[in-house]
């Protein structure tokens, strides 16, 4: 899950090359990347492309961002996609735990009506004050809800917010990293706008990693290389790991010391996630 690239749904030339390049998950955009006269089209194109692809043989993860709950566009989004083979259905513009129960009520019916048996994962966007406020509850409020997605234009532009000082950047990540971490979630980095400022880029995903996050948005395909680099395990930090694993023998044995250094249980754990991280990497 080191990198999302999103993928707009109006933009169908697009797909396949997406298919076929190095992001861990594709993000197929039906909101903010589409106009609201090709909404319909775009709706049209992203499912005929899923039914018709085998995006599993290509290793790929799928997540399509919806239009917000309170939309028009809402209802028409989930009858195209909810019978199709996606990983996650990615929610904007929720800013409270009722609101999030709301959205599901109506996911749930519209999933009886169709005979939907597979129960998609939600990815919450937390993009708001408001949001950002409720992100724990928000991330509780649902079992579907398997990760919370930071959005840090719409929290930050319109408050006239810095996102050049890294400490405001910072304050974000981990405000929303406590919240998933809180709800036994997964947390994911906030695309960044600059297409050619690989350092701006980078400091931001370095920033996320070292708190945990579990990837980076991005908005090009030249972004991918970046996440994937930034996110992945160096060979050190493996190696490290393994020592880790090995040492406990395959159990649970309380403290003890791994090079030079006591681990104990969320040591542990911290490893055997590392090491399947990396095997992922590497599938």
């Amino acid at each position: 899950m080191r990198s999302k690239l999103f993928v707009p749904g109006s933009r169908p030339a697009l797909f396949a090359k997406a298919l076929a390049g190095d992001a861990d998950l594709l993000s197929f955009d039906l909101e903010d990347a589409v106009a609201g006269d090709e909404k319909a089209t775009a709706r049209q194109q992203v499912a005929a492309f899923l039914k018709s692809v085998p995006h599993r043989a290509a290793g790929k993860q799928v997540v399509v961002r919806v239009n917000a709950w309170n939309t028009s566009a809402w209802e028409d989004d989930l009858r195209a996609i909810l019978p199709l083979d996606v990983d996650l259905l990615n929610l904007p513009k929720i800013e409270s735990a009722d609101q999030l129960r709301q959205a599901m009520s109506e996911i749930d019916a519209i999933e009886a009506r169709l005979g939907v048996r597979r129960a998609v994962g939600l990815l919450v966007n937390i993009e708001t004050p408001r949001a950002l406020r409720h992100a724990a509850k928000i991330a509780q409020a649902h079992p579907r809800v398997r990760g919370l997605q930071l959005g840090l234009g719409d929290l930050f532009e319109p408050h006239g917010i810095r996102r050049g000082d890294l400490r405001n950047v910072h304050a974000a990540q981990y405000a929303l990293r406590m919240a998933a971490a809180e709800a036994g979630a997964f947390a994911y980095d906030a695309a960044f706008p600059g297409l050619e400022d690989e350092a701006g880029f980078r400091a931001e995903a370095d920033a996320a990693r070292a708190l945990g996050f579990a990837g980076k948005s991005c908005v090009h395909p030249r972004q991918v290389a970046w996440a994937n680099d930034v996110f992945a395990p160096s060979t050190e930090e493996v190696e490290a790991a393994r020592r880790t694993v090995e040492a406990a023998a395959g159990g649970d044995i309380g403290a003890y010391a791994v090079d030079g250094r006591m681990v104990d249980a969320p040591f542990l754990a911290r490893a055997r996630a590392l090491l399947a991280a990396a095997e992922r990497g590497r599938a």
